[in-house]
């Protein structure tokens, strides 16, 4: 099969490889080392991100969800129907959503999955409710089994709102 010359060649040859990969190592971090020596010359003053960070505006959610488009809503809906319905009792990995707007927290019937730390946030879902929790889900309700990420904008969470607002009378 082999030789001994043979299997001595191929050994070579790797190892040859490895040691001039570190040497090229060595080298490299010699000449171009990220540490300094010394103090600066010269400081250039920079502004940080939280100075320039122009300070959002604080949104009446009212207003947002006054000028609401039912439409919007349901398009948005979407990304919320993998895991919830909006037919009254038919729940799915979460709980149907009809008449959610101004239910009792964890109360949706034949639903039994709660984590329990929504009933620690509030007792009702309002429309404020709605929408602090829409925009960070396990930031309002810590330990919600609830994985999503949540709706950045006020008017897809208003939208939403409005949306599930509508399906009720």
């Amino acid at each position: 099969m082999f030789d001994t010359m043979t299997i001595t060649k191929v050994a070579a040859g790797l190892f040859g490889a490895w040691l001039v990969l570190l040497l090229g190592k060595f080298v490299s971090e010699e000449v171009y080392h990220d540490e300094v020596h010394g103090e600066p010359g010269y400081v250039i003053e920079v502004a940080s991100a939280e100075e320039d960070a122009p300070e959002e505006e604080a949104v009446d959610f009212s207003v947002v969800l006054a000028s609401a488009d039912v439409s919007e809503g349901e398009k948005v809906f979407r990304k919320c129907s993998a895991c919830h319905k909006v037919a009254q009792g038919e729940n799915a990995v979460g709980p149907y959503l009809y008449g959610v707007v101004g239910r009792e927290i964890d109360s949706a019937e034949g639903f039994n999955a709660y984590s329990g730390s929504l009933e620690a946030s509030a007792d009702v879902w309002t429309p404020e409710n709605l929408n602090a929790f829409l925009e960070n889900p396990s930031g309002w309700a810590p330990g919600t089994t609830m994985g999503f990420a949540g709706l950045k904008k006020v008017e897809d969470r208003a939208d939403v709102i409005a949306y599930l607002d509508s399906l009720d009378e």
